[in-house]
């Protein structure tokens, strides 16, 4: 069935899902009625004062508010460690090991029509991604893997540390090796996008001299087979 431009099919989820999925682009009701037929998962983000009527009355439910931390170089705060490097050519099978637990306030965890088995999937399916075009840098605590950062150019993407490490105050220190990576690569801001549900990340952020821009609600919808 041939839907509006505006409802853009999002392949690389419903190959994890096992479902058609798709990205809404417009709040309007048009595109929304244009949807009720179609058998799938749809994500809309939308601004965070605009009316959600629309969104209820066609069944969509609240799922997260995504923020983007971004810092200029001369505005980091940096928290240096001796026993902090970075770390290239990291296995993947690390890599996914490390970030298991790490995405749990994601918006498809809260989502309670997908399985967290398969939300889990998703991100180490797009890990991979950004591994095999090497834009995942490694972090490492006194030589061994301790966390990662996957990029494109100067935003990260996603990132995790290792569960045995969190609340030992280490990430400051971690996440200054990871950006001074990135401020070394030549990109005067850098950037990132989490949940606002994810207070110690928020925190992190905020200690790290960030600021905060872009905050969208999450919705998605299911619409199950007839």
């Amino acid at each position: 069935m041939k839907h509006p431009e505006s409802v853009v099919p999002t392949p690389w989820d419903a190959k994890i899902f096992g479902m058609d999925t798709y990205e809404i682009l417009s709040l309007d009701e048009a595109t929304l009625q244009s949807i009720s037929s179609l058998h799938g998962h749809f994500t809309i983000k939308v601004d965070p004062l605009l009316s959600t009527e629309l969104l209820h009355r066609y069944d969509f439910y609240y799922c997260d508010t995504q923020i983007d931390p971004f810092c200029l170089e001369e505005d980091f705060v940096a928290y240096n460690s001796d026993s902090v490097s970075v770390l290239h050519d990291i296995d993947i099978e690390e890599l996914v090991k490390l970030s298991q637990g790490a995405y749990s306030h994601g918006r498809f965890h809260r989502d309670f029509n997908i399985r967290n088995e398969l939300a889990d999937l998703r991100y180490d399916s797009w890990l991979g991604q950004l591994h095999q075009t090497g834009r995942v840098i490694g972090l490492a605590y006194k030589n061994a893997l301790a966390a990662y950062f996957a990029c494109e150019n100067s935003k990260v993407l996603l990132h995790a540390i290792d569960r045995k490490l969190q609340g030992k105050g280490l990430a400051k220190y971690l996440w200054t090796a990871g950006y001074r990576e990135l401020f070394n690569a030549g990109h005067r801001e850098v950037s990132s996008c989490i949940s606002v549900a994810n207070m110690p990340v928020l925190n992190l952020y905020r200690a790290l001299g960030f600021k905060f821009r872009n905050p969208v609600d999450v919705y998605h919808k299911f619409n199950p087979p007839k």
